[in-house]
Parts: C-alpha cells; structure tokens; sequence
C-alpha cells in the first residue's frame, strides 16, 4: 500500500521472536531505543512450531505487532532435514499469524531472496513471480503464503546475504579462514565469484524494521544494504576492513558445489521501500565495515 498511511496505535509492545538469533539480537535493542516495549522470546520462552504454545505466548503479551526473526536456516542441511525446514519456516509461520490474528497483532516475517530462481536480468521487485531452487527456498515461501492467506495485517520483509555479529556468517567464516598460517604466511581461499546479490547487516536491516513497523503500511518490501557484489568481491571488502591480505582467488559455482543450489542473481529491488517509508539502508561496504569494526572489538 503506497501513498499515506495511519499512525501505529498507541500499544506499542512488539513481540520478537527468535530473539536471541544473528538478526533478533540487534533487533530487541533498536526497537527499544525507537521507544518500543519489547517482548524477547527465543524457542525456550516458545516453540513457534507448536500452534497451542504460539497462541498461549501472544495472548499472554497481547503485543500490537509481532516480528517472526525464527527461522530454519541451514540452506544446506535443509535439502535432507526438509520436513525440519518446514516444520519452522512453513507452518511455524502460519502458527504466528493465526496467534496474531486472534490478538489483533500486525505481523512482520522476514523472508529472503531464495524466494526467487535467480534468472532474471537485474533487481527483483516484490511483484516479480517466486520459483525457489532449493527446499529452504520454497519452506519460506510458503511462509509467506501461510501468513498472506492468514492475516490482514501483514508484512513480508525479504532480505539477502544476511551478516550479523551474533551467529554464523560469511564474513565471520572469511576471517576466520584468512587468519595468517603459522609463521605469517598468507592463507589462500577460493570464492564463488559468480553468484551476485546485496550483504545485508542486521543492525541496518533492523533499523529498516523498525521503521517499517512505524506505520501499518502492510504488504512485501525488499529491504537489503544499497549496491551489490559477489561473494568474492565481499571477501575482499571484508579482508580490506580488516587488514588482512589473503590470496583470494575468484571461482565459479560450478568448482565450489553444494548440496543446495543457490541463484545466480539474488539482486532485490528496494525502491518500493523508499516510495512507501522513505528509507534506504546504507551501502553494502558500509554493513560489512561496521561488522568487521564489531568483529575485531568483541575479540
């Protein structure tokens, strides 16, 4: 929905799930310091996966809007543990919608770019048509249309390439590789070079949220780190923050093969963002800067 839109309601509770995940743990603090009441939950507060516990938790808090941050997201392992993948990513969604509905609770589930094949020739728009190439893919595409079909009052955040201090990343995997060998001799890695999209920094990502929370303009939104890359251009940008100097060789997919595809193109379109909130994340180095930055300083 573009154009105007009302003012959040005075009950500002929000309710985080997978609080204590890479992207819920900076997102609990930035909505507190925009002035929300913040509920964390984590899978020992409640099992998002268990309709009965998902509606006893919200009913309890009564929050006005919900964040679902929990998430399956070993891309890997969900090719084989598909039935896990979906357990959370499919119907845990759905349970947190008809436990928001049932309050009356706006709902934000992020998603990702896997949503997508990858084929395409530039960004994504929220309206281009989805076609996951791997399991984990398609259980967060039914997420989202468990919760499209279920609540009202939704919105669909996608997301790509997500880094944060909390978890594991691909920044956090490159450093530790490119750590110098015994001796100081330089480490020497392989990068996919071929597979482009937006790392995005969850301290960005979650500062988006809690704009977008601001205002019940429901609907999907692209929120991603502004500009794009390759993983190995990442590499490098991560190596450069933090003055390391690897030899890093750029490779295609097709050397470095997985047990899940992933797409080519994971580019998203985020001027829908804009037109609506007004809102654009920072640059992709700036995300991976300010990682690193964190990073060395939490050592």
């Amino acid at each position: 929905m573009a154009g105007e839109c009302p003012s959040m309601g005075e009950d500002r509770v929000v309710l985080v799930t997978g609080a204590r995940g890479m992207l819920g743990s900076d997102l609990c603090p930035v909505l507190a310091e925009a002035g929300w009441r913040v509920v964390a939950a984590d899978l020992d507060e409640f099992d998002i996966t268990d309709p009965a516990a998902a509606r006893d938790f919200v009913s309890g808090c009564r929050p006005a809007v919900i964040v679902n941050c929990a998430a399956y997201t070993a891309v890997d392992k969900a090719e084989t543990e598909y039935h896990t993948a979906f357990r959370v990513n499919h119907r845990g969604a759905r349970n947190v919608a008809e436990a928001a509905a049932a309050v009356g609770a706006a709902l934000v589930q992020i998603s990702t770019d896997y949503v997508f094949d990858g084929t395409k020739e530039g960004a994504y728009t929220e309206e281009d048509p989805t076609n996951p190439v791997n399991a984990y893919g398609l259980s967060k595409l039914l997420g989202e249309l468990a919760v499209r079909v279920t609540l009202e009052k939704h919105y669909i955040v996608r997301t790509s390439w997500l880094h944060g201090l909390h978890g594991k990343s691909f920044p956090r995997t490159m450093l530790t590789l490119a750590q110098p060998c015994p001796g100081g001799k330089p480490r020497s890695l392989r990068v996919v070079s071929d597979q482009v999209g937006a790392p995005t920094y969850t301290v960005h990502l979650a500062k988006a949220l809690a704009v977008i929370i601001s205002k019940p303009c429901y609907g999907t939104y692209h929120a991603v780190n502004a500009g794009c890359c390759s993983w190995y251009e990442f590499a490098c940008e991560v190596f450069r923050a933090a003055g390391l100097d690897p030899e890093v060789t750029p490779i295609p997919s097709s050397e470095y093969p997985t047990p899940a595809p992933r797409p080519k193109n994971s580019l998203l379109d985020t001027s829908k963002l804009a037109r609506v909130y007004g809102h654009q994340l920072p640059s992709w180095q700036k995300g991976a800067c300010e990682f690193v930055r964190l990073w060395r300083a939490s050592r």
